[in-house]
This record gives structure tokens, sequence and C-alpha cells, in this order.
């Protein structure tokens, strides 16, 4: 089984994927590893500001190893906010029965009374070098995104508190 973990940033993706490796024993690759990587490898001129071409230029690679992980009955997470919204499209049935899509989303009522919260909790699993938040980006980046959800796609909203858990 392969999970995919998307949403805007600071909806806690890699809180997710890493409680997902606790319960499962799921391992999980984190897409912006993978951009770093090519980033500092010089394998790309695209900067980690570059979100939309940044899709553009992972997904293709993401997606073959969602495959592969698939062909070779592995299980795996994948999250970032690099999946696109129309990741099923790329997948044939057969992979689909092997493939769970959560996109995590939190409402307008949850930023706004939780943004402290959101921005603390910002280096829970992974340290952030330098990190910026903008209310009302977050707020209109989600809001994006619950109308991006499509069929095959669990939406999970997170709106009075922060308590995400998915059973497999």
């Amino acid at each position: 089984m392969v999970v995919l973990v998307f949403g805007a940033s600071h909806s806690g993706k890699t809180l997710l994927a890493q409680k997902i490796l606790e319960k499962y024993s799921y391992p999980y690759l984190s897409i912006d590893h993978l951009k770093m990587g090519l980033i500092r490898s010089g394998k790309t001129d695209l900067t980690p500001e570059d979100d939309e071409k940044l899709t553009e230029y992972l997904w293709p690679i993401v997606r073959e190893i969602i495959k592969t992980a698939i062909e070779n009955n592995q299980n795996l997470t994948v999250e970032g906010c690099y999946i696109p919204f129309d990741w099923a499209k790329d997948f044939d049935a057969k992979y689909l029965e092997n493939i769970k899509a959560y996109c995590l989303v939190m409402t307008e009522n949850y930023i706004r009374n939780n943004f402290d919260n959101i921005v603390n909790c910002a280096d829970t699993i992974e340290k952030r070098l330098c990190d910026s938040v903008d209310m009302e980006e977050l707020i209109r980046e989600n809001e994006q995104n619950l109308s991006l959800c499509e069929e095959g796609t669990n939406c999970v909203v997170i709106d009075k508190e922060y308590k995400v858990d998915i059973n497999l």
C-alpha cells in the first residue's frame, strides 16, 4: 500500500507520515528531501520558492517511485505539498487499488484560533532552517486546497482541534 499525504504548508503532513510510520511501520518519503537534494546537487535551477514548477518537475519522479513501490509490494508513505490534486489520472486501476490519498486542510476558523500553535509546532518532526508563515496566505491556500480535493482523495478537515489519525 502507498499512502499519499499532501496539503498546504504547516498542515501537519510530516507529522501524519511519522504517525503512520509508528503505527503501521510504513517508511515515508518526504518530497521536500528529494527537492532539496536535487536543488543542492545542482540537478535543477529551480529554487525552494518555485512551488508550481517544482510540482511539475518532481511529480514525474515521485509518480514512478510510487509505481515501483506498488510493483515490489512495498508499503510506503509519500508526503509533501508537491502532489498534484489530479494525481489519480497518472495511475491505472492496478495501481489505484493500492493507493490511499489524504489531503490535510485546516479551516479558516482553526487557523485563526490556533495560528501561534501552528507556527510553534512547525519544528515538531523536522527542523526548519528559515520559516515565515503568513496567516492570510495560509488561509487562502487551505481554502483553495479544500475546493480542489477530488474524488479518490480523502480530505481531512482540521477544524476545532488538531487530531489527525488515519486507519489503513
